[in-house]
């Protein structure tokens, strides 16, 4: 059902030091932040030739990301990205499998214009999956 890995998304109390380190240590090609306000956060991505690293920074007092960060304040590994090619049916088949999908359901549009769904870190060995259709 899943495809590539499209990306680890790592929440971080400020988005500028997190890019920084990611454009000068590491030599990372870095992308403009990018306000997500129906998701809580602002996104970096940081390109890498075989996937991508998003950067997350709360937006607003609603967050997940802060309260993320609150229960992490060096921040973290928030979850990981995969692509899977008919969000509807993966969605489908994984609730069939008694999986559980956050929120109402129904896919959002992420980051990338694309819809998106995130799966229960219990049902996924204590970590956050966001499906992604491409």
């Amino acid at each position: 059902m899943i495809g590539r890995l499209n990306h680890v998304a790592i929440a971080v109390k400020d988005l500028e030091k997190a890019s920084s380190v990611y454009r000068n240590a590491l030599g990372a090609k870095v992308g403009a932040p990018t306000a997500q306000p129906e998701h809580g956060v602002t996104v970096v991505f940081i390109e890498l030739p075989n996937t991508k690293i998003e950067l997350l920074e709360p937006l607003g007092e609603g967050s997940p990301i802060a309260k993320f960060l609150e229960k992490s304040p060096d921040g973290g590994i928030h979850h990981v990205c995969y692509e899977v090619e008919d969000i509807i049916a993966a969605r489908d088949q994984l609730k069939a499998q008694g999986a559980r999908v956050l929120g109402d359901g129904n896919p959002k549009i992420g980051a990338h214009g694309k819809p998106v769904l995130f799966l229960h870190p219990k049902d996924f060995c204590g970590t956050l999956v966001e499906l992604e259709q491409v």
